[in-house]
């Protein structure tokens, strides 16, 4: 690396560090806000809520690296090509390849960052954050861990049985125990499959009940039945993390997991190549912004590049999510789509550099 792939370096990185130290911090106050809905639920308060802000940071940059690099880098050209440091470059016999080897590195360096957040911070920094906030808001509610006899809830006098978990809402079978006041057992119902309607609804279906009124056993079957609890499905997050939250090294021994006892792995082939494709967007960011470094696009005001990085972050943002959203309902292949915004980019970025003068 010479001392003009130092400098380029440097000022690239400084930029994307101070736009993705205003996202984050916008990010915190957002998460802040939206989780204010659950403050003075059992003993979950402002601090706890803060803390949980903060810890779900990690997860917040690891999404938003890809559009924060997309401004910060054109925030950085701009400022190279603003103060002519790139026509004295060209001037001086730099190519366009080598302008563009320059900023790889400083792409190579940010992918490296990202790794390491994505692989070691963000996952367990997550798990904690919802641990903290669950066990805070049902301080009132035993729980014991999912093990080979399923999650025991207890709310009250209702004690629930929850089984594995078949998908992102649905859940096996289901035991419902209720007690009177003497701790005697009122009924006991089974479902065969409990779906999380809300934070305190459960959905049975194919529910079975008997229940005990005095020396006689009455018995109820009905296809559904809508249970209020507040042992709700989010405490069960403990045990079950959403695959878009794993690690890539996680995410690979799932989805081999998953192969070898032929179950559904397309969540998690989405998930992981989601994720790669995300990372290496950080690439095709810092490629895009390089040519507008040249030519009349050089003189553009500060004002203008953040404006036009913001729009094409925001852009790319939304993209990603649409495609996420699409690939998982309407059943379309999730290894290609997962690179869609990422190659798009990345087009546009070669495009755009053939172009330049």
């Amino acid at each position: 690396m010479t001392l003009l792939d130092r400098y380029i370096a440097r000022t690239l990185l400084s930029a994307v560090a101070l736009v993705m130290a205003v996202l984050l911090v916008l990010g915190m106050l957002f998460v802040f806000i939206g989780e204010q809905s659950d403050v003075g639920v059992g003993h979950y308060g402002m601090l706890d809520a803060l803390i949980y802000s903060a810890l779900s940071m990690p997860q917040f940059a690891l999404e938003a690296f890809p559009a924060g690099a997309l401004v910060g880098s054109l925030l950085g050209i701009g400022l190279l090509a603003r103060s002519q440091e790139i026509t004295v470059m060209r001037a001086s016999g730099m190519s366009k390849l080598r302008l563009s080897a320059s900023v790889l590195i400083s792409a190579g360096l940010l992918i490296g960052i990202a790794l390491v957040t994505g692989e070691f911070l963000a996952q367990p920094l997550g798990q904690l954050a919802d641990e903290r906030k669950a066990f805070a808001k049902y301080a009132n509610i035993s729980f014991a861990g999912a093990g080979a006899g399923g999650a025991w809830l207890c709310d009250g006098d209702t004690i629930l049985n929850v089984q594995g978990r078949s998908s992102l809402a649905q859940f096996g079978g289901m035991l419902i125990f209720e007690l009177t006041h003497d701790n005697r057992i009122a009924a006991v119902g089974r479902a065969q499959h409990a779906i999380a309607g809300g934070p305190q609804t459960w959905l049975l279906q194919d529910y079975s009940e008997s229940r005990f009124v005095n020396d006689s056993v009455s018995s109820l079957t009905r296809a559904q039945r809508l249970l209020h609890t507040a042992a709700g499905a989010d405490l069960l997050q403990l045990s079950v993390s959403d695959p878009g939250e794993l690690a890539l090294h996680a995410l690979y021994r799932a989805i081999g997991y998953l192969r070898a006892n032929k179950l559904d792995a397309k969540q998690y082939v989405f998930a992981f190549w989601a994720r790669v494709a995300r990372t290496i967007g950080i690439l095709a960011a810092l490629l895009f912004a390089l040519p507008f470094g040249f030519g009349v696009l050089r003189s553009a005001s500060l004002s203008a590049r953040t404006s036009l990085g913001l729009g094409l972050g925001i852009l790319y943002f939304f993209l990603q999510r649409l495609v996420e959203s699409g690939t998982l309902v309407f059943n379309l292949n999730p290894l290609v789509l997962a690179w869609v915004p990422t190659a798009l980019l990345a087009l546009a970025a070669l495009l755009l550099i053939w172009r330049a003068r």
